[in-house]
């Protein structure tokens, strides 16, 4: 798992093709620091795994999937990207917790300085957009942050100067592909719902749950 609290802007080294595949090799410092194959680090917000590295580089393996779901695509060499390590157990929980798991490509409708603020649209499939709610937490890119406002098919951030310096997203124009993760609690409540009916999941026993009742919680 991720936070989405960017520890390191990395550069995309060397691309190697493999039909619907990829192997990237990235350039970073930092989060090679305790970091041994096998480990994990969110590239865009994307969770690779490290299959081998060098003194100033690791190599990833995309699959197809991965392909499919994010802006990978786009990649060149010398293209920035943000880098985060996993969580570990003791660290703080600075932004909220991620799976490094993209749901789907965001494109960038507007950058707009407001102050000390860069407010930023971005537009999502409806199939995700149920998912972002005012004031809760959404992955772009990797980094974590908060919906500021909520609109049909689009959605609004507002970026504060640090979060620009450390992460990788000022160097996006509008019309520019982003990864987009979705608060993964959304996800999993709506399941449970749909299956309500076959799991004996119900308002009640949700409302009991809530209040402690038989079970004593």
């Amino acid at each position: 798992m991720f936070t989405g609290i960017v520890e390191e802007i990395g550069h995309i080294r060397r691309i190697i093709k493999r039909n619907r595949a990829e192997r990237l090799t990235v350039s970073c410092s930092r989060v090679l620091e305790g970091t041994k194959i096998g480990d994990s680090i969110a590239v865009n917000g994307a969770c690779l795994t490290v299959v081998s590295m060098t003194d100033d580089s690791f190599d990833a393996d995309v699959t197809p999937e991965t392909m499919r779901r994010t802006a990978f695509s786009l990649f060149r060499p010398g293209s920035p990207v943000n880098l985060e390590r996993a969580l570990r157990l003791c660290d703080r929980l600075g932004g909220h917790i991620m799976m490094g798991h993209v749901d789907g490509i965001g494109h960038i409708l507007s950058m707009e300085k407001e102050d000390n603020a860069l407010n930023i649209s971005i537009s999502l499939d409806r199939k995700w957009m149920r998912y972002i709610i005012e004031k809760g937490s959404v992955a772009v890119d990797g980094i974590s942050l908060t919906v500021a406002k909520r609109e049909n098919g689009a959605f609004g951030i507002a970026l504060i100067p640090h979060t620009g310096e450390e992460t990788a997203l000022l160097e996006k124009h509008p019309g520019d592909p982003v990864n987009i993760e979705c608060d993964y609690l959304g996800k999993y409540v709506e399941q449970l719902m749909n299956r309500g009916p076959a799991e004996d999941l119900s308002m009640e026993l949700l409302e009991t749950l809530g209040h402690g009742g038989q079970y004593g919680i």
